[in-house]
């Protein structure tokens, strides 16, 4: 039997990375090959599906702090995860920032950095920003922005909110109080006028344009294309031609709910997978009822082992589970 590893992060307890290789052991004690693929939908991990960080830059943190921010560049491709540059945990969560004053100038300097060694081809993930600038920062860091023309960048975007909604939708999730998303939204809104007659992009248009508080709108503007993050990062690294061979799938992620199934990681395995005819084990820490079309099976570890338990050895907990699955 050949199986396919190819799970999202267990927010706060795995990465994506170690339950692929807790999967994979649990296929070698069963005397199964395994493809260990971990994934991310355009938020955090998307650099270690492309094989981890080989460059490193200091740039301008969310808050104005200087922050060292790991990133890729490989065959003249750079791949960036906006979160190292401009992310929130960067300034311990939503208790320690400015909703209103944080910036995504450190990511246009990251993508600067990317493009003055080389890079012809950009990959922005845009999860777990402190941010809702609207990518004002970053294309202050980028101006004059004629430095891009021939330079291909697309936006891993992990969801499908619109430029003015991200005030609103993630505001609160950034520490903003209800005043302060209110100024954010208008903030935004009259973004999309400066946007509109600078760089002729009706942002607010745009699926997706919302991602990171407005930076995917942002970085739009100068030529950037948004695209699903979950499927760009599966055609980088060939998920499909590689779930093809299998004999199994195995997928999961932290929880599972309905946003599970729109373009993120689960939802999306999920997907390949019957379309080439491979059957799926779906591991997850937890789930709340949601029914998930394509998935064989489906075990929740907080409802197996219990949540203190899933929380403190969720590694150990998915490779018992595939072990159990495989009959070893």
């Amino acid at each position: 039997m050949h199986i396919v590893a190819a799970p999202d992060k267990f927010r706060g307890t795995a990465t994506a990375a170690e339950v692929a290789d807790a999967i994979a052991q649990a296929a070698a004690q069963a005397g199964a090959s395994a493809d260990a693929v971990p994934m991310a939908d355009g938020g955090e991990g998307t650099l270690e599906v492309v094989g981890g960080a080989n460059r490193s830059s200091i740039v301008t943190g969310p808050l104005g702090d200087p922050v060292e921010a790991p990133w890729r560049l490989h065959r003249h491709t750079a791949v960036i995860e906006m979160a190292r540059a401009s992310g929130l945990a960067l300034v311990g969560g939503a208790e320690g920032n400015d909703p209103l004053g944080a910036t995504t100038y450190g990511t246009g300097e990251l993508i600067d950095a990317a493009v003055e060694r080389g890079a012809r081809r950009v990959l922005v993930g845009v999860g777990g920003s402190a941010t809702t600038d609207g990518g004002l920062g970053a294309l202050r860091a980028l101006y004059p922005t004629q430095r891009l023309r021939g330079v291909e960048m697309a936006v891993a975007c992990d969801v499908r909110t619109r430029f003015v909604d991200a005030a609103e939708v993630f505001g609160p999730q950034k520490g903003a109080t209800a005043t302060q998303v209110e100024l954010l939204r208008r903030r935004l809104e009259r973004l999309c006028g400066v946007y509109a007659e600078t760089y002729g992009v009706a942002v607010g248009d745009l699926e997706g344009s919302g991602a990171a508080g407005g930076l995917a709108g942002g970085l739009a503007c100068v030529g950037a294309e948004l695209c699903n993050g979950f499927e760009l990062l599966a055609e980088e690294v060939d998920l499909y031609g590689r779930i093809e061979q299998a004999d199994l799938v195995v997928t999961g992620e932290g929880a599972l709910d309905a946003t599970s199934l729109e373009g993120k990681v689960v939802g999306g395995v999920a997907e390949m997978a019957a379309a080439a005819g491979v059957p799926v084990l779906a591991v997850v820490g937890r789930a709340d009822g949601t029914a998930a079309p394509g998935i064989g099976e489906l075990v929740s570890l907080s409802e197996r082992f219990g949540t203190e338990a899933a929380m403190g050895d969720t590694a150990g907990l998915v490779t018992r589970v595939v072990l159990d699955y495989l009959g070893a």
